[in-house]
């Protein structure tokens, strides 16, 4: 196993990772910015408000982008198993 193998199964592990957590992430920034500007435009300060639309908009792009999560982590770990062995040697 060279070292240049291993940094690039660390970079692949860590962009499988950025692309499975991104659009959940960004859909809970994307809820909370327009939380942000209501509050601001209604001057209403109260820091909970946002927390049960950033929860509910996590969750719901969860359940539809979940198939598509679990190909690409499914993909990343075949191509993980089936390259070990030649790695190994």
């Amino acid at each position: 196993m060279t070292p240049e193998y291993v940094i690039d199964l660390g970079r692949e592990a860590i962009m499988t990772c950025l692309l499975v957590a991104g659009p959940l992430l960004l859909s809970g920034l994307a809820i909370g910015l327009l939380i942000s500007i209501l509050q601001a435009a209604t001057q209403i300060q109260e820091a909970t408000l946002s927390f049960v639309p950033k929860i509910l908009a996590v969750m719901l792009a969860a359940l539809l982008l979940a198939p598509w999560m679990m190909t690409v982590l499914t993909d990343f770990a075949s191509r993980l198993f089936s390259n070990l062995a030649s790695a190994i040697r």
